[in-house]
């Protein structure tokens, strides 16, 4: 069923963090236009991506909002035997202050070099509003979806200070992090963000999402399950995962 299906679809979302923005082509009108973007999520869990005014993505979508973000599973040996998700969306330029400030606290934990051309740059922060879904899963496994993202509770001065208490104080958890989900450990660890499904770590220039083993809904919760994970000699099965 396709319900079953929302679960891994958003969980590839928050594994990866790069995608495919396909726009309407301005100079070459009717066909598509195909471009490669870092993304993070939102607060409403929705892509964020950070685009300069002079790229060719940004035009079209200054001409035409709809557009597509293509995410498949990384490193894959077989990429029609893993799981792919194609996001319809309305990309929307975000021109309030509050929230242009906000997504650049967020972004910047994943993709620290932005700060540095956001600021030297024409760059703008844009949006990407689901319209529809289509998760493949495998061979065999294709499905419509309508609703895949969930919010973020903890995004903004909670999720912030999260963040800097694991990395200032709890080097060694999320080295165990690292050891426990069998992560590359050739480069420093940083905590980037946490969401009520998971957190995500920032290994080099790569991002990483590991699931928690239950839902977390308060910062109480989250800690509680950090506590837990740097504690544990395996990493637990996530058991109460919402659709």
């Amino acid at each position: 069923m396709s319900q079953n299906a929302i679960r891994p679809a958003r969980e590839l979302l928050l594994k990866e963090y790069r995608g495919v923005l396909s726009t309407h082509s301005k100079s070459m009108p009717g066909y598509p236009f195909g471009s490669v973007v870092p993304y993070c999520l939102d607060v409403q869990g929705n892509p964020l991506i950070l685009i300069s005014r002079i790229a060719q993505h940004t035009h079209n979508l200054q001409k035409d909002p709809k557009c597509s973000l293509l995410v498949g599973e990384r490193e894959a040996q077989d990429v029609q035997a893993v799981g792919r998700l194609t996001v319809m969306a309305q990309a929307h330029k975000l021109l309030d202050q509050a929230a242009i400030d906000a997504a650049a606290q967020r972004y910047y934990r994943y993709f620290p070099d932005a700060a540095d051309y956001h600021s030297a740059h024409d760059f703008d922060f844009w949006t990407l509003v689901p319209v529809r879904h289509r998760y493949i899963g495998g061979f065999g496994a294709i499905h419509w979806l309508d609703q895949v993202t969930l919010a973020n509770p903890f995004v903004g001065q909670a999720e912030a200070g999260m963040v800097a208490h694991m990395n200032s104080d709890h080097a060694n958890a999320l080295a165990h992090y690292v050891q426990l989900a069998g992560l590359p450990n050739h480069a420093p660890v940083s905590l980037a963000g946490v969401d009520s499904e998971g957190m995500h770590l920032r290994i080099g220039q790569a991002v990483y999402w590991l699931p928690f083993p239950s839902i977390c809904n308060t910062p109480t919760q989250v800690r509680e399950a950090l506590v837990l994970l740097a504690r544990a000699d395996q990493w637990p099965i996530a058991c109460d995962a919402p659709a």
